[in-house]
């Protein structure tokens, strides 16, 4: 029997390896490579320049960088103080910013200025007025920013640097810090992710320390220790990598190999130089990743598991595929979303195959599912699909400042309503079989329609659009817009698109853009979207 968790706080962690591991290997990222030791004190030192900044228990931080160590730094460094970290996803433009900054009442944002053709600090300052003089906000539509923090070298007016964030918390003692992380309490928030809903823009999911009892029971299943390697090419921004790659790694003394973004072919060779045992994705990194080692032919027999979520009959394929080129892997599938944690329903590492390629494993630790009828509410029989309800402690506490939108997420009995379709199979397991509302997967990326058709809504040619998904080989879906002009306007293509460059991430920027004269509609006056979708696959074929 496992002993009981013990509940613990994410910024307890790195002290906590600092001191089994100390100068062995932790992290390693492009020609830096970090003990646990170096870790844990580079995380006391952000902490400390946090605390000289301002940063107060509660007051929440994003985080808009790219995947590098003062990534890690900052997460385990914010939460160990009592802030709640903001992840920012780093494909985000101004308008998303915009929202974010203003929807999570961040009280501090740290970002680049630059990273290659993409200029941060010029984003920020669209969104942000930024002081003439000194650091300290004063934006009356965002009034709870106070600093920009700047990841660089380099000075910028009305930003702090990095360096002098350090710096300044040099002054900062180690009883005072000690004192700040005695009083985070487990059941404290510690970080919410931006998901896309169903209103039309993203919603803070908010998660206390606690989950990282699901982090240690994914643990025991997949048997990780301190002799791992964990290959991690997810953005830290995502639950994903944020919990299989840099809480997993705190957890249990494995090593991550950390990369600032995903190419296949880096990953493969990465796997093979550092003698990886770890990786996990989705199904369009599967995909790039067999294509790679088809290309690289390199050594990968220290590969032994990895979280490939499976189930969509579409991946079955590709997850076929990818077993037979890396023979020496026991994936583990599972189901879950940034609302319940990584994984409410998991599999195990001796499966059999069609466990391995067709199913989400079954409920977990402590954890209850059903599949229901989503008219009448009764449960289904086995192959029959259903919306997926959970309960378990691995469930958010909420969306921030949206109440309404939390409590329609649960029913009479307690039960959270995924939105997401799902059957039985005769095993005990289920099988995830796509999203019960009209939400894209855009290569592992949730795009709500609703966000980029409020975009678009706002052009002045545009008099109603809908956003559907269109099945794409490489990202598994992309956005299609089917638009009705205003009368007499004239608005092409290739407008549309550009009018949503640099304000939504890429991802969820059509890819197609098709105008009509009217829409199939519902009895209720409802855009049928199903139609739609189908119209899509005859027109871009």
């Amino acid at each position: 029997m496992p002993a009981p968790y013990a509940p613990r706080t994410f910024g307890s962690l790195p002290a906590d390896m600092a001191e089994r591991f100390g100068t062995r290997e932790a992290l390693v990222f492009e020609d830096r490579r970090l003990s646990f030791a170096d870790i844990d004190a580079a995380v006391d030192r952000a902490a400390k320049g946090l605390i000289a900044l301002g940063v107060q228990p509660g007051d929440k931080v994003g985080l808009w960088l790219l995947n590098q160590p003062e990534w890690m730094d900052l997460m385990f460094a914010i939460t160990k103080i009592g802030a709640v970290l903001v992840p920012i996803n780093t494909r985000f433009r101004t308008h998303d910013l915009e929202y974010v900054l203003t929807q999570s009442d961040c009280a501090y944002l740290i970002t680049h200025d630059k990273s290659g053709p993409i200029d941060y600090l010029a984003m920020v300052r669209e969104t942000v007025t930024l002081p003439d003089e000194g650091t300290t906000i004063d934006d009356p539509r965002r009034p709870h920013l106070r600093g920009i923090v700047t990841v660089s070298e380099i000075h910028h007016a009305g930003t702090t640097a990095w360096a002098d964030l350090l710096a300044n918390g040099d002054a900062v003692s180690d009883s005072a810090l000690a004192a700040r992380a005695a009083t985070v309490d487990p059941a404290d928030p510690a970080f919410f992710m931006y998901t896309s809903g169903t209103t039309g823009f993203p919603k803070g999911v908010v998660h206390t320390h606690n989950l990282l009892r699901l982090i240690v029971f994914r643990v025991g299943v997949m048997e990780i220790d301190e002799t791992d390697i964990i290959l991690n090419y997810l953005p830290l921004f995502h639950l994903f990598g944020f919990s299989e790659g840099a809480l997993m790694s705190m957890v249990t003394g494995a090593k991550q190999i950390l990369t600032a973004a995903f190419d296949p072919d880096d990953c493969i060779r990465l796997a093979e130089s550092e003698g990886a045992t770890i990786m996990h994705g989705f199904e369009t990194h599967l995909k790039g990743l067999v294509e790679a080692q088809l290309r690289q032919k390199c050594d990968l027999s220290k590969l032994r598991t990895g979280i490939f979520a499976a189930g969509m009959q579409s991946a079955v394929p590709i997850f076929k595929w990818a077993l037979e080129t890396f023979p020496t892997m026991r994936t583990v599938s599972g189901f879950g979303m940034s609302e319940v944690g990584v994984g409410v329903t998991f599999g195990a590492l001796d499966d059999d195959l069609p466990r391995r390629l067709e199913s989400s494993g079954g409920p977990c630790d402590g954890h209850e599912v059903r599949i229901v009828d989503p008219d009448t509410g009764e449960d289904q029989p086995v192959d029959v699909p259903g919306e997926l309800l959970v309960k378990g402690y691995g469930i958010m506490q909420g969306y921030y400042k949206k109440p309404e939108e939390t409590a329609n997420c649960y029913d009479a009995d307690g039960w959270f309503h995924t939105g997401d379709t799902a059957s039985w199979r005769t095993d005990g397991y289920i099988r995830f079989l796509g999203r019960y509302k009209d939400m894209l997967k855009v290569g592992g990326e949730n795009v709500d329609p609703m966000e980029t058709e409020g975009l678009l809504l706002e052009h002045p040619a545009v008099h109603q659009v809908a956003v559907v998904s269109l099945p794409d080989p490489q990202l598994a879906e992309v956005p299609v817009a089917f638009i009705q002009r205003e009368p007499n306007a004239e608005i092409t293509e290739a407008a549309v698109i550009d009018y949503c460059r640099g304000k939504v991430a890429s991802f969820k920027i059509p890819r197609h853009v098709h105008f009509v004269d009217d829409y199939p509609m519902t009895a209720s006056g409802k855009i049928r979207k199903v139609e739609l979708r189908e119209t899509a696959k005859e027109l871009f074929p």
